[in-house]
């Protein structure tokens, strides 16, 4: 299992936009990939479910990525979430 803390650093937070990109990146792995906060966990693979946590700038998160292909997975995400400024 691979982790990594994240904080929120957009202004707009977590949107619909940047959300449905997370998801799409997610979806093509096999990995079990979760979001994770102190109150509630959301599977990535689900737009719902990123856009249910109502994360906002400031807000802390942890990517857990859990599976076959969780090095690639982690990867993937990890410099998807950090490139696209969504989070440090």
């Amino acid at each position: 299992m691979k982790t990594k803390q994240f904080t929120v650093v957009d202004p707009l937070g977590i949107h619909a936009r940047p959300a449905s990109q997370l998801v799409a990146a997610a979806t093509s792995f096999a990995s079990s990939i979760e979001l994770q906060t102190d109150q509630r966990t959301a599977n990535l693979k689900s737009i719902l479910g990123v856009m249910g946590l109502a994360l906002k700038q400031g807000s802390i998160f942890t990517l857990q990525v859990e599976g076959e292909d969780e090095e690639l997975a982690f990867t993937v995400l990890t410099k998807l979430i950090s490139e696209t400024g969504l989070a440090q």
